[in-house]
């Protein structure tokens, strides 16, 4: 199976990434969500939910808008790191991450 991810900061600024099931071979979900809970914990993201329960999906917007663009121009280590775990952490092989609109769509 071929996944394929996409960042998105708004038209023209979009990132397609596209891995193999090898690719991800290496980690698992439960690896994929320790390294968004880390991620979002040195990035000083701040919760979307009032109530202050912080979803998966809330964790990958955030990281990547507070992470930002230029992270995604340059392609290097984290970027990678993040279109590897938001595939294995939401499990689905196509996925848009809009952090302009602040949606993730299947």
């Amino acid at each position: 199976m071929i996944y394929h991810v996409i960042v998105s900061f708004g038209r023209g600024k979009e990132y397609p990434y596209k891995l193999s099931e090898a690719d991800l071979a290496e980690s698992s979900p439960e690896e994929a969500r320790r390294w968004f809970d880390k991620e979002f914990a040195d990035l000083k993201c701040e919760p979307t939910n009032p109530m202050g329960k912080v979803l998966i999906i809330d964790k990958i917007l955030n990281i990547a808008r507070v992470g930002g663009e230029q992270r995604f121009i340059d392609g290097k280590t984290w970027a990678t790191q993040f279109i590897r775990y938001t595939a294995l952490a939401l499990g689905r092989d196509t996925i848009r991450v809009d952090v302009e609109a602040m949606n993730i769509g299947y």
